[in-house]
């Protein structure tokens, strides 16, 4: 606690404004608790960057914080690239203190006379990301939190490819943020550096967005959407990008249609949680839609809820539509002539079904650690490569390369064009992914997430991985357990043979059980929530569409006797 103590006490010198003085002194005095919450560890950047509840302390999204990683990212670039005229740019969500926040990041890097390129209103993450190869900036940067409770706030970071950063350069440029002092950032801005853009920006993306979505799908006049951004950014592209994309039947929730960090209308801004749908399958049932598209807070990620078999409205997960859109963009790209250097792209705790779909295609299927800079980082590493597509199981999906992050806007688009053209076929976007079942195998895919807040949390799960470590699951529904893939020694066991191989990834903390009928498991501690994540895959040859509901029900069983097993139900 003294070096809490410590810690805090150094925030009351002259250089830190009078109201978090005041504030701090304050804690100290009367709640030692919180105190400890917020100064017992820095922040520090996980699979999504930096994200915390916004607030006073070393622990929290503030002034200072988020200065000192500006101004050590502004010593890094210089370092990076000596007598260069540095540019950087800066997008914020819809969330609070985003505006401001962003236009104090954009001064630090001003005062280290960097070029910055601010929007000069709320924006999409992946118009940032697209923004970064468009203005040819070093660097790229969005203040967001995602999907967070309105309490949150974060720092993404993105390098010259459109890329978040990845490792080496992540734990170098943390290096040099823990080098410095509070006192060492340069909060005097030179306004000559700042610029201000919009809508020569927007235009550049609205172009590259429907010229890679668009695939010219007959039936577009006839198919209903339901549109909804919860609040967020998305409410700046995905109108106009399906309207010129030829789009004439789209409703959107005009109660979630304004900007709002307090997201009134819903518990969660995420669109994996079937809540924040509510009032769009509400209206998509009034109106009889045949689709219904939510975004999170800075779109990147999107929720799709199609009609099922019965014609009701059904939201579909997110390893889901990452099958039928890769499917279908393989399908677009084979009728043009596979050249052999495709590939699609996955991650760790996604379904299998991306692997099954890639070798019916005869085309790669690169698996990385969660989190899309790691696809982003496949394209920089494979350049003579062709990507197509790929994904990840919580809602996002990236189509080409011209964003390198998540896309909700361009993703949005394609599984209209997916829906449209189904349905002018007599078909519908529920019956081609059963379609694919038939053809690849049914896979089907569970997420269960438990928080765990606070220091006493941030143990737990701790000591639930460390547990799952010393006693590793046997088997699952029967089933013996084969491999374990231990992703922070990065080792794999097969338990048959003994054998160990190495796995060709970077250390990661996540544990993956495989039995020996496919079914799998994977612990993972959340690298931007205080949660740890549980995700089960099953799988069952189909041999006919007719037999969905039968093999669907047989899995749905599977799954709900593993989860009481490991006492997960």
């Amino acid at each position: 606690m003294n070096d809490i103590l410590t810690t805090a006490q150094s925030w009351l010198t002259d250089f830190f404004d009078p109201a978090v003085k005041k504030e701090i002194q304050h804690l100290i005095d009367t709640d030692p608790e919180e105190l400890k919450d917020r100064f017992y560890k820095n922040m520090e950047f996980g699979t999504g960057g930096m994200r915390g509840v916004m607030g006073v302390g070393t622990n929290r999204i503030n002034k200072y914080t988020l200065g000192k990683s500006t101004q050590g990212l502004s010593n890094y670039l210089k370092k990076s690239y000596p007598d260069t005229p540095l540019k950087v740019v800066i997008a914020y969500d819809c969330r609070h203190n985003s505006d401001t926040l962003a236009r104090i990041v954009a001064e630090v890097f001003s005062a280290n006379n960097i070029h910055v390129y601010l929007f000069s209103e709320l924006r999409t993450t992946p118009e940032l990301s697209f923004a970064v190869r468009y203005l040819k900036c070093h660097a790229g940067i969005v203040l967001t939190a995602s999907h967070n409770p309105p309490e949150y706030n974060g720092y993404k970071v993105y390098w010259t490819d459109g890329g978040q950063i990845v490792p080496p350069q992540d734990g170098q440029i943390i290096a040099e943020i823990n080098g410095l002092s509070f006192e060492e950032i340069r909060f005097e801005a030179k306004e000559e550096f700042i610029q201000l853009i919009d809508k020569e920006v927007d235009e550049a993306f609205f172009e590259a967005s429907v010229k890679n979505g668009n695939f010219n799908a007959p039936g577009k006049a006839d198919f209903s959407i339901v549109f909804t951004s919860l609040h967020g950014t998305s409410i700046t592209a995905i109108p106009e990008v399906l309207k010129r994309a030829g789009y004439t039947k789209v409703s959107i929730i005009e109660e979630q249609a304004k900007p709002d960090g307090d997201f009134p209308t819903v518990v969660s801004p995420n669109p994996e949680e079937p809540e924040a749908l509510t009032l769009a399958m509400k209206k998509a049932e009034e109106i009889g839609a045949d689709m219904v598209v939510g975004t999170d807070p800075d779109s990147d990620r999107l929720g799709i809820a199609v009609r099922n078999l019965e014609g009701k409205m059904e939201l579909l997960n997110g390893n889901q539509t990452m099958v039928l859109m890769t499917k279908f963009l393989l399908d677009q790209r084979k009728k043009s002539g596979f050249k052999g250097h495709e590939f699609i792209a996955s991650t760790i705790v996604s379904t299998p079904m991306m692997q099954s779909l890639a070798d019916a295609y005869g085309v790669e299927c690169k698996t990385s650690l969660t989190g899309f800079k790691w696809i982003a980082k496949m394209i920089v590493d494979h350049p003579k490569q062709y990507f197509v597509g790929g994904g990840e199981e919580s809602f996002g999906f990236m189509v080409g390369d011209f964003v390198r992050d998540k896309d909700a806007v361009t993703s949005t688009l394609l599984a209209c064009e997916i829906g449209a053209q189904a349905k002018a076929a007599g078909s519908s976007f529920y019956e081609e992914l059963i379609k694919c079942y038939e053809a690849y195998g049914f896979y089907k895919e569970k997420l269960i997430s438990l928080t765990k807040k606070g220091i006493s949390g941030a143990e737990e799960i701790t000591q639930m991985m460390k547990d799952y470590k010393a006693n590793p699951v046997k088997s699952l529904d029967g089933s013996p357990v084969i491999t374990v893939d231990d992703y922070n020694t990065a080792t794999s066991t097969n338990l048959v043979s003994g054998e160990i191989t190495p796995i060709a990834l970077p250390t990661s903390n996540v544990l993956i059980y495989t039995t020996s009928d496919g079914t799998r498991m994977a612990a993972r501690p959340s690298g931007t929530e205080p949660k740890i994540k549980f995700y089960f895959s099953v799988n069952a040859a189909m041999d006919k569409v007719s037999d969905y509901k039968t093999v669907n029900q047989a899995l749905e069983d599977k799954l709900t006797r593993i989860l009481k097993q490991l006492n997960l139900d």
